[in-house]
């Protein structure tokens, strides 16, 4: 268990920290309020020993920083226990209120401060395991669960935040919108098993391009989604234009050297996949605009033959 000890007392600390360690916990010292919010973050504590009386900054102002800080992040909480020399009623009350978890003496006896440390390393344990599970439910709800790809929810909230970022900064954006070429006699000719398989496949191909453009460097942030059905979406923001012309290209490409055979798709052969998008230099007016545009060019590279991209 790593411990923050927040105190300006020398030999408090040195005392404190000679107990915990004996103990085989790791400490990290702050000599005040202000420094224990500074280093808050980078030092990741399973738990914080706040003095209350402090230059500079005391600890319950510190107190009230550190939960402000957590209220941005998802699932963060740190136990946070006010030492102190005074422990009256008062504290107590303004300890708890600041954002404090319980209060104890500097100069608890040994029993005590050993069982109260035991308590918080087993809260420690749960609050890892709870963390790992609420990543993975974090990961289930953001993805397909066919594909892999984010879903058409997680994928709305990360354009909009990186629309919102492109139309702070005047910065490019790129949007792309795929459908699958004749994929309902897919369908009905193959089966929905060696359907979804089909969906499967293709997705990773579109993934496989907008990762590798990322790796690179044509784009930084590129990232597809699945949009609905046999639809799939790839944002491309602050990128040039050449290059998010290459992704909408090797999209098309890529898919078409998967070669899943697709009788239906009487052209080709193949499964084969329809590209449409729409890119801006500076980013301006609203996200749908931008939607609504590469839905037109998709129609248009369905209309002009499939197996193709309309950029």
């Amino acid at each position: 268990m790593k411990i923050l000890l927040v105190d300006d007392a020398r030999s408090v600390v040195q005392v404190m920290t000679s107990r915990l360690n004996s103990y085989g916990y790791e400490v990290v010292h702050a000599e005040n309020g202000q420094k224990a919010v500074e280093v808050f973050p980078a030092v990741c504590p399973d738990l914080i020993l706040m003095d209350i009386e402090m230059p500079v900054m005391n600890g319950f102002v510190a107190t009230n920083q550190i939960r402000a800080i957590e209220a941005t992040q998802e699932w963060a909480w740190t136990p946070i226990i006010f030492l102190t020399s005074s422990d009256t009623v008062q504290n107590l009350i303004t300890a708890i209120e600041a954002g404090g978890d319980d209060f104890m003496s500097k100069f608890v006896p040994e029993p005590v401060l050993q069982a109260k440390m035991q308590a918080m390393s087993r809260i420690a344990g749960l609050r890892q395991r709870l963390a790992v599970a609420n990543a993975k439910l974090q990961n289930i709800a953001d993805h397909d669960g066919l594909t892999g790809l984010l879903n058409r929810r997680s994928m709305d909230r990360k354009v909009d935040h990186a629309w919102s970022t492109a139309l702070h900064g005047g910065d490019s954006f790129g949007l792309l919108m795929l459908d699958i070429d004749n994929f309902k006699k897919y369908n009905d000719h193959y089966g929905h098993q060696a359907g979804d398989d089909c969906l499967k496949m293709v997705a990773k191909a579109v993934e496989y391009v907008a990762h590798s453009t990322n790796t690179q460097g044509l784009t930084a942030n590129a990232f597809a989604a699945r949009y609905g059905g046999e639809e799939f979406a790839v944002t491309i923001p602050g990128a040039s234009y050449a290059a998010y012309e290459h992704v909408s290209h090797a999209i098309v490409q890529a898919v078409h050297d998967l070669s899943i055979p697709h009788e239906k798709n009487s052209e080709w052969g193949v499964t084969t996949i329809s590209v449409g998008g729409t890119w801006l230099e500076a980013a301006n007016g609203e996200i749908k605009q931008v939607f609504r545009l590469a839905d037109e060019k998709l129609y248009m590279a369905k209309e002009r033959g499939r197996n193709r991209a309309e950029v």
